[in-house]
């Protein structure tokens, strides 16, 4: 399985070459939950702080100003800790 892919603020160029804008919002508050990804997914993190921990794996820590590309078939936990607002797309 391949591994969370980061970008830690990327130029406005990279952002707008994969048409980031044009890309669903997402917000969640404080809070940890699991979760499994039946595809890709790319996101940019507009505000907020996560940490995400692959099964097995090593927790990464995430955030505004992160361009991040999750695997399809990772099972994770999310530990909202700032609350989120991101840019997704699924792929």
């Amino acid at each position: 399985m391949s591994e969370i892919e980061i970008v830690r603020y990327p130029t406005q160029e990279q952002l707008e070459s994969q048409g980031v804008f044009t890309w669903g919002i997402w917000t969640k508050e404080p809070s940890t939950f699991p979760w499994t990804y039946d595809s890709n997914e790319t996101c940019y993190f507009l505000e907020g702080e996560v940490v995400v921990t692959p099964d097995g794996g090593q927790a990464v820590t995430l955030g505004k100003g992160d361009l991040v590309t999750f695997p399809a078939g990772m099972s994770c936990t999310w530990e909202v800790r700032k609350a989120v607002r991101k840019h997704y797309k699924f792929f």
